[in-house]
């Protein structure tokens, strides 16, 4: 299997690069991001760009992959909708509309968020665009595209949160989350479960195109 992996540098996108590298079954890696992951590996290859957003150029090294994992994303605290909308939306969509026609056979997995908002009506504005974001992503001709929903996610193998506030929470909580984790997975996960998670959905498939945290921790 041959992975484009988008958001190598964040929590998540750090512990499903972490899995494809382990996986045998995974043959090539290849990061797309604005800094390196600073590993070496020889599964794994880097293209380093100012804007994911903007592929152009870029084609020939973007074309015969068997899956994409978007883990990129940002916070949308102090953010007004305009700005979130073209980090998330925009930017999500410009770069699924560029791989469609390269891999036509791609499945394109994108991680998003409990309460994601599919109606793209609520109150609360990161869900609404989060919602518009996997209903577009939904309409595009993939071979499958599936909507990764975690709720709080524990980091292991030494991964660390790039956002201050949120490393700050989990290394409050981390003596309690295992515990929970066994007591309440319906609500929480860990950055191994999700990368392992991508790579059976990427394999397999499954019976809903959405997966809340119960699902990702089944698989």
């Amino acid at each position: 299997m041959r992975v484009i992996l988008t958001g190598a540098t964040g929590m998540v996108g750090q512990g499903v690069l972490r899995e494809c590298l382990l996986d045998p079954n995974v043959t090539e890696v290849l990061s797309i991001a604005r800094s390196s992951v600073h590993q070496q590996n020889p599964k794994l290859r880097e293209l380093i760009l100012p804007d994911i957003a903007n592929l152009a150029g870029n084609e020939p090294e973007l074309t015969g992959f068997d899956a994409c994992f978007f883990c990129a994303g940002v916070s949308s605290v102090g953010m007004s909708e305009e700005k979130y909308t073209h980090l998330t939306y925009d930017l999500t969509l410009s770069f699924a509309r560029t791989l469609v026609p390269l891999n036509p056979q791609m499945t394109f997995i994108y991680v998003s968020g409990a309460s994601t908002d599919s109606t793209e009506k609520g109150r609360s504005m990161w869900a609404r665009v989060k919602g518009r974001t996997e209903n577009a992503l939904l309409r595009l001709p993939f071979k499958a595209a599936y909507m990764f929903r975690p709720g709080f996610i524990q980091p292991l193998h030494g991964i660390r949160s790039k956002t201050r506030l949120y490393q700050l929470i989990y290394d409050v909580t981390a003596p309690l989350t295992r515990l929970i984790l066994n007591k309440l997975p319906k609500y929480l996960t860990t950055t191994e479960q999700i990368g392992r998670a991508m790579l059976a959905v990427a394999r397999n498939g499954y019976l809903k195109t959405i997966l809340d945290p119960d699902d990702i921790n089944r698989l």
